[in-house]
């Protein structure tokens, strides 16, 4: 039998035994609960059915942990055999207690069937479950023992190929080791011969670059010697451009100055200029029109109100309203043709 089968038997097993704890379960409640409920106070007669579940689900505990115990090939102890055997009289007490009462023997005897099946059931289960087990184990180990004795002989016929292979790869490498000294020699004396020749041509080659070497030389001192002549000649040459453009600096600086200075010579009469027409005060009648322009002129210079330039001339607002705007007007293109 192999391991599949053993498998099928199990989940057979497992199958069969919760069809009879269920139906066990199902039976247990059905006959157990209404002898609870006739020994129990009025009021509380809903809580009979907790009893048997109480009691089946104690049941199923022991069975499903028996199961996994017995897979795993272990022992629970005495409390488990303990808690399947109280479990298990609990159960056959509760189903034919309502029948024991009345002294009915056939109804003991039907009430007893199905949790004397439960308790056998179970211990019946729990043997299957560990022969299963003990089963299981065996046959893997088995199949662990061929396993491991085909990787083995596998370990061992690969060894035994990289052995020959290797014995194959060392004769191979001897066989070349000897070609390679073989052609070694060989290419040795031909070096050999070659460094003769080469030391010959060498020495002809070294006389050839020391005479070419020697010629250039002389070709780069006397190189030399026309770029320093050349770049002393430079050098006076940019000197005497230096001193010329210095030289026309100062004379523009100097012009500079004496445009500045007459600029400030012009600006400064301009101002007397100015201050000696503003200094007449208002007036009351209207001056000539040229002497009104100047005024108005000297007044827009200073940056006197319109209406002060008016009291100045005797002119009225608007015209020297316009007279400002004229300025203006020329200030604008004039100021902008000095901006440097």
């Amino acid at each position: 039998m192999n391991a599949v089968q053993i498998r099928s038997a199990d989940r057979a097993l497992s199958v069969g035994t919760w069809l009879i704890v269920s139906g066990a379960m199902l039976y247990s409640i059905l006959t157990v609960t209404p002898l609870a409920a006739r020994h129990t106070p009025d009021g509380w007669v809903w809580t009979a059915p907790i009893l048997p579940l109480v009691v089946d689900a104690a049941v199923v505990i022991v069975v499903r942990l028996d199961a996994v115990l017995a897979r795993l090939g272990g022992q629970g102890g005495r409390w488990p055999i303990a808690l399947r055997w109280m479990t298990g009289g609990m159960t056959l007490a509760l189903n034919i207690a309502d029948s024991a009462l009345k002294k009915d023997l056939v109804g003991v005897a039907v009430h007893a069937v199905a949790p004397l099946l439960l308790i056998v059931t179970a211990e019946t289960g729990l043997a299957y479950r560990r022969a299963i087990a003990a089963s299981l184990a065996q046959l893997e180990a088995e199949q662990r023992a061929q396993r491991e004795a085909r990787e083995r002989a596998a370990v061992e016929r690969r060894e035994a190929t990289e052995r020959r292979a290797r014995e194959e790869r060392e004769h191979a490498a001897m066989l070349a080791r000897e070609q390679r000294e073989h052609e070694a020699r060989l290419a040795r004396e031909q070096s050999e011969r070659e460094q003769a020749a080469r030391r010959a041509e060498q020495a002809e080659r070294e006389t050839r670059e020391r005479a070419e070497r020697e010629a250039r030389e002389r070709r780069e001192g006397e190189r030399e010697q026309a770029e320093r002549e050349r770049e002393r000649r430079e050098q006076q040459r940019r000197e005497r451009e230096q001193a010329a453009a210095e030289h026309h600096a100062a004379e523009e600086q100097r012009r500079m100055e004496a445009a500045r200075r007459e600029q400030a010579e012009r600006q400064e009469r301009a101002a007397r200029e100015r201050a000696a027409l503003l200094a007449g005060g208002p007036v009351t009648a209207k001056l000539a029109e040229d002497d009104a322009r100047r005024i108005v002129h000297a007044a827009f210079g200073e940056g006197l109100p319109v209406r002060a330039a008016a009291d100045l001339c005797g002119w009225s607002i608007g015209w020297v309203s316009t007279r400002y705007q004229e300025h203006r007007d020329t200030a604008g293109p004039v100021l902008e043709g000095a901006t440097p």
